[in-house]
């Protein structure tokens, strides 16, 4: 038996037994409470309340202008449609950085606000004191370190991170740090393969990738784009499982061409 089916509900503590048990785990985003219904009874394992909101609900060129108050109420509306998945909500641009106290006040809103099970923030040992100090007030922390979108305009570019010597030398001791400070999983953001599964096999936590290869604990990706709802993202690391865009856009235009033609509605469908 799975670990993952055994459970009513998945935590943190579910998330190591799988890690334990050779068990991937599998990740996806969602923003509203009716895709969140569809994933949870799907079995998804857990829900990111991804501060990609700003992409692709808002459609902001970058993660930053998404606000604290935005992600509160798309987790709130993403936990009203869940009855099993654990629920990670992102800690948006500005919440964390640089001041432990904001980041505590901060990760106690999410948690208060929306019901949600955790929080994610993005960075190894710069956060590490807010990383720290919410894990001490219980609420547990999601890491994230390679590609990190929040820091889009210090890298200036979304490439793959860490293919520099020094760069994963210092991911894989941010990494220790994070697990040290309490973490209960980490995202591996585009790093090369090889680098994160040195990295997932050397923690006792779970490693969550995406665009890092098939050898850390478990898989991420962003609802649209692996719905095919946004056409236009088509990285490497991206298997697109439907073409919704397609299918939306050819479901629309029967609709349009039956209203026109006044076979919608018909007299089946009126009263």
């Amino acid at each position: 038996m799975s670990v993952h089916k055994e459970v009513k509900k998945i935590t943190t503590n579910t998330l190591q037994k799988m890690k334990a048990a050779g068990e991937k785990i599998s990740m996806i985003t969602a923003y509203d409470f009716s895709f969140a219904k569809i994933f949870d009874a799907a079995g998804i394992e857990i829900i990111l309340v991804g501060d990609s909101a700003s992409n692709v609900m808002a459609g902001h060129e970058t993660t930053l202008p998404i606000t604290l108050d935005q992600m509160i109420y798309h987790a709130q509306s993403v936990v009203r449609g869940i009855e099993r998945c654990l629920v990670v909500v992102d800690m948006p641009f500005g919440t964390y950085q640089g001041n432990s106290k904001e980041a505590l006040n901060s990760a106690i809103r999410i948690m208060k606000e929306t019901g949600g099970h955790s929080v994610k923030l993005e960075g190894g040992v710069e956060v590490i004191e807010s990383v720290k100090r919410i894990v001490s007030t219980g609420v547990p922390v999601m890491g994230h370190l390679g590609l990190t979108p929040q820091s889009i305009y210090k890298f200036g570019t979304y490439t793959v991170r860490a293919k520099e010597e020094e760069e994963a030398v210092k991911l894989k001791s941010d990494a220790l740090a994070l697990q040290e400070a309490g973490c209960f999983a980490i995202v591996l953001e585009k790093i090369p393969a090889v680098l994160a599964k040195e990295v997932s096999e050397s923690l006792s936590i779970p490693t969550i990738g995406i665009g890092a290869g098939g050898n850390c604990d478990g898989q991420v990706l962003i609802m649209h784009d692996m719905l095919g709802i946004n056409t236009e993202f088509k990285p490497r690391f991206l298997r697109q499982y439907l073409n919704m865009a397609e299918q939306i856009t050819g479901a629309v235009q029967r609709y349009i061409k039956d209203v026109k033609s006044s076979d919608f509605p018909s007299d089946k469908e009126q009263y």
